[in-house]
């Protein structure tokens, strides 16, 4: 699929910067400026300066703490500790899928989330201290793991920092679906950053969608679309929420393009009816 070249000057201030920002080789994306930048365009006086200094105190804090043997573990425990018991950050049981759950200025002041922006505030942390961990992204729930060979072991940012094996992930999985599941290998790989704000972007976007608010799921899968300019799933469903909306030029664009790469996709037949509605009612 050959995708268009957007200019970036054609975006508001926060999806430039988001722009910006995810247009470099993915080691070098800094994930906090790229999530405060997604919240930048829901919280416009977001200041993300002031959040970065928070990270990095919160990093300070936790390096005056360290153990003079600083094993894993240790560092873990002293991360856990700073965190969940002084801090109190907790995972968002009571309310899931509110939407500030997502953002990360609204983590850091409320001191709440979901598995994965409180995975990011952990990652954050790590990365400032020099401690390696890298986010793995299981379906369903969000884990994060020191990054050496043979680890082994897996941090749950969302229950207090709890350490689990990879036993106890199947565990974990099964009291969220409610029957056992296999976890191949790739469940276990580390995700790139692209990915993780993609999976951030895909929650906002499940969310909105649940909320019926068409202008706010446009936003989230434009974003994605820009992380992953190939995602054709992205491309079908803004040429739904396009269709929905009234904005039917938009809408064929997208659905046309859809249909050309993926000619043979499941619902092909669905969305050719849906051209053919777009095209008497233009």
């Amino acid at each position: 699929m050959r995708s268009k070249v957007i200019c970036s000057m054609e975006f508001p201030r926060a999806r430039q910067l988001f722009y910006r920002e995810i247009n470099q080789p993915d080691g070098s994306i800094d994930l906090a400026k790229a999530s405060l930048y997604i919240a930048l365009e829901e919280y416009q006086n977001c200041d993300s300066e002031e959040y970065l200094n928070a990270l990095d105190a919160m990093a300070d804090e936790v390096r005056d703490r360290l153990p003079v043997q600083n094993y894993p573990l240790r560092i873990i425990q002293t991360i856990n500790r700073y965190l969940y018991e002084d801090l109190g950050f907790s995972g968002n049981e009571a309310d899931y899928y509110d939407p500030r759950n997502s953002f990360l200025n609204e983590v850091i002041d409320r001191r709440c989330g979901i598995p994965i922006t409180l995975s990011l505030v952990y990652l954050e942390i790590a990365k400032r201290i020099e401690f390696p961990m890298v986010g793995i992204g299981m379906p369903g729930h969000f884990l994060i793991k020191p990054d050496f060979e043979d680890a082994g072991i897996f941090v749950d940012a969302f229950n207090g920092g709890e350490i689990l094996f990879p036993e106890d992930c199947k565990t974990r999985l099964y009291q969220i679906y409610g029957q056992p599941l296999d976890l191949p290998a790739r469940f276990f790989a580390p995700v790139s950053a692209k990915q993780l704000l993609g999976r951030m972007l895909g929650n906002l976007k499940a969310i909105y969608l649940n909320q019926r608010d068409s202008i706010r799921v446009l936003a989230a899968i434009d974003r994605i679309l820009l992380l992953f300019p190939n995602a054709l799933g992205e491309l079908r469903d803004r040429g739904i929420i396009y269709y929905q909306i009234g904005q039917l030029t938009q809408a064929r664009r997208d659905l046309e393009t859809y249909l050309t790469n993926a000619p043979h996709a499941e619902d092909a037949a669905a969305i050719r009816q849906l051209l053919d509605r777009l095209d008497r009612e233009i």
